[in-house]
């Protein structure tokens, strides 16, 4: 049930930016005067087609190959490579007939609307639920640092102060922000009372690729009594019950929550020796850690101090703007540490796959609008990249006309649009063999 929920998500998610992309060009178009003969959802490859019906002139339809969707401008070279339509001479309402700044508004309408809708959405969750994070500045533990923490050089205890030498962090989820994420940054840390800093790896997207972001670090907290033990875990064998307090492991004392993890792991298989407090009285008790590393007991939810940040309806939209525009920049330096070498290609790019994972096997609205509204963006962004086939291929070429104050020869552009429908689908394998892959 869980897989078919991320499946309905993601079609869901992808099936309404795929739409609104597609009606951006149909609305330009048709401002323009210009012909639309199809509007589909998805490819209707080799004329297979799974809905149609026709109005006003336009077939609108659902294909069977779900790699995207398109419209089908008259007088076009295009996805459907129909070439027939530009052997006979131009008519008023086809695309080629237009002026070229005309064109370029027609090519320009998808990205557009992908901008509008990610700043809408964006916009829209910043206004209705504002800001909830944990209260960086009164974590009085630190953090714990998790696989990547650790190799960076952040230490159990640690507290995070600031990035980049900028104003101390408000927000503890800005210790995981893209600025750090990206690579190269700066840690300002407090160590035992006193300040250093530690330099971010230029690679660590490699890292956070393999582990998540969530291998960082964590707020850390002090280990709270059990809640439940599960039923015929090595917990509940070894007697211990709602209302225990666990004060040491194998002898070494446990005050927080990662001491503990850190001993019941090491103990991995091994036989294992609780120390408990009792209605007040120390109690020890034996067992053995199972294959997992755990022994079946609930310790509860941390209690963080937190901040709730409310904004007025003006007041979130540049707020939201922000948070829009930070995906477009953070592919922007993705793909500048891929060229430079800094991140592999395979670690740093996902498919569908990785897609569905981020949507995850249960429904939350709140999650489901903030990934329509950060893949609207990424959808912007990747269709200005120069690739013919894509909208920014066809922006290139029509820049070229202005400039040269003709246009590229037909035959140029059908090899074009080829070169790029073989590059996409180069794209389109690589992503997915690494979505396999990965998983």
């Amino acid at each position: 049930m869980g897989t078919l929920v991320m499946i309905g998500q993601v079609v869901l998610g992808l099936s309404i930016l795929i739409i609104l992309h597609e009606f951006g060009h149909f609305l330009a178009a048709r401002a323009f005067g210009i012909k639309v003969e199809k509007f589909y959802l998805f490819f209707d490859a080799w004329g297979v087609k799974l809905f149609k019906f026709t109005y006003k002139g336009c077939e609108y339809g659902i294909g069977w190959l779900p790699l995207g969707g398109y419209v089908k401008i008259a007088g076009m070279i295009d996805e459907s490579m129909d070439t027939e339509q530009l052997k006979q001479e131009p008519k008023p309402w086809e695309f080629r007939s237009k002026p070229a700044w005309q064109r370029l508004i027609v090519m320009l309408g998808g990205i557009i609307v992908n901008v509008i809708v990610g700043i809408l959405v964006f916009w829209m969750l910043t206004f209705s639920y504002g800001e909830t994070d944990v209260d960086n500045s009164k974590l009085q533990y630190g953090v714990v640092p998790g696989i990547i923490g650790k190799e960076i050089g952040i230490q159990a205890g640690d507290k995070i102060l600031a990035v980049n030498g900028k104003p101390a962090i408000k927000f503890f989820g800005d210790v995981m922000s893209s600025e750090v994420l990206m690579g190269d940054a700066v840690l300002t840390i407090e160590r035992s009372g006193n300040k250093q800093e530690l330099k971010v790896p230029a690679d660590i997207l490699n890292a956070v690729a393999e582990h998540k972001k969530n291998e960082l670090v964590s707020p850390r907290h002090i280990l709270n009594s059990v809640k439940d033990v599960e039923k015929d875990s090595e917990a509940a064998r070894m007697k211990i019950t709602e209302g225990d307090s666990i004060v040491a492991v194998n002898g070494k004392p446990t005050f927080f929550f990662d001491q503990f993890t850190d001993e019941i792991k090491n103990s991995k298989g091994k036989a294992v020796e609780v120390t408990l407090i009792r209605k007040g009285e120390q109690v020890q008790v034996k067992g053995k850690v199972d294959s997992t590393g755990t022994l079946g007991v609930n310790l509860g939810v941390p209690n963080f101090p937190t901040i709730i940040q409310e904004y007025g309806f003006f007041q979130s939209l540049p707020i939201g703007a922000t948070k829009a525009f930070s995906v477009i920049t953070d592919n922007i330096k993705g793909f500048g540490k891929i060229f430079k070498g800094d991140v592999r290609a395979d670690k740093a790019l996902s498919g569908p796959v990785g897609i569905a994972k981020m949507f995850g096997t249960e429904v939350n609205w709140i999650k489901f609008w903030g990934l329509v509204g950060m893949l609207s963006m990424a959808l912007a962004f990747m269709n200005l990249l120069p690739i013919p086939a894509l909208d920014g291929g066809h922006v290139i070429f029509l820049i070229v006309e202005m400039i040269q104050g003709k246009p590229l020869s037909d035959n140029f552009l059908e090899k074009a649009q080829m070169v790029g429908f073989f590059i996409l689908i180069a794209l389109m394998l690589f992503t997915l063999g690494n979505d396999i892959i990965k998983w």
